[in-house]
């Protein structure tokens, strides 16, 4: 049902925690009311680059898996380029998903988006 990676992420997800908030810090929050998985992110950013990630996620193994490939994904990008990172494409790098399970993979990119745009308001 599930690819390798799905499970390797799952089983030993990367990035897990969290970041102290500050000014450099960018925190975003996403869920999903009907599987009831609920995703935080923190990013640290410096000249425009996230230079740090955290998850803590509430889930599935799915979306467990998905916060943690987001976050290897995302690391050393600039801003910019983490929020061409869509769903389609961190269910990819996993190898793909079961259908029934895609919604994990929206919920991984939304929470990154949600922490950039968190971070772009502080410094408007």
């Amino acid at each position: 049902m599930y690819s390798d990676l799905v499970m390797e992420h799952f089983q030993h997800p990367r990035n897990v925690g969290e970041l102290s908030e500050g000014p450099d810090v960018g925190v975003g929050q996403v869920g999903n009311p009907v599987c009831g998985d609920i995703m935080k992110m923190w990013i640290k950013v410096t000249d425009d680059r996230i230079e740090d990630i955290k998850f803590k996620t509430l889930g599935c193994g799915a979306a467990i898996a998905t916060s943690s490939m987001v976050t290897e994904m995302v690391k050393g990008k600039t801003l910019t380029e983490a929020l061409k990172i869509s769903n389609d494409t961190v269910a990819e790098a996993l190898g793909g998903l079961p259908p029934v399970k895609m919604h994990c993979s929206n919920l991984a990119a939304d929470a990154v988006h949600e922490a950039i745009k968190n971070y772009q308001e502080k410094h408007k």
